[in-house]
């Protein structure tokens, strides 16, 4: 294993260990889930290079585009929760009572 494969995989898994750990507020847990889908966005980049492929593959791209309809649903959720129920901290939230 290469030096920049543990650093993309432990990337992803310090940030999912904070997405498992770390959810007291709702801002945090999309940094968490955003962190994840760069690191796997860097990992998909790099891999057609790694392997000497001439093709350049559409994944990366559409992992992008995935990543930036996440972060945008998150935002808008995160403004929704403030506005309702006055702050962004996950425990206030109950799901069995909407």
């Amino acid at each position: 294993m290469s030096m920049l494969h543990l650093c993309f995989y432990s990337t992803f898994t310090l940030s999912s260990l904070g997405l498992a750990f770390h959810r007291t507020h709702l801002i945090s847990a999309l940094l968490c889930l955003e962190s994840m889908m760069l690191s796997m966005y860097i990992t998909l980049s790099t891999w057609p290079i790694e392997n000497q492929a001439t093709s350049s593959t559409i994944m990366p791209m559409l992992m992008l585009t995935f990543s930036a309809c996440e972060a945008a649903t998150g935002l808008a959720m995160l403004v929704a929760t403030s506005r309702t129920h006055g702050s962004d901290q996950l425990h206030n939230l109950n799901l069995l009572q909407c």
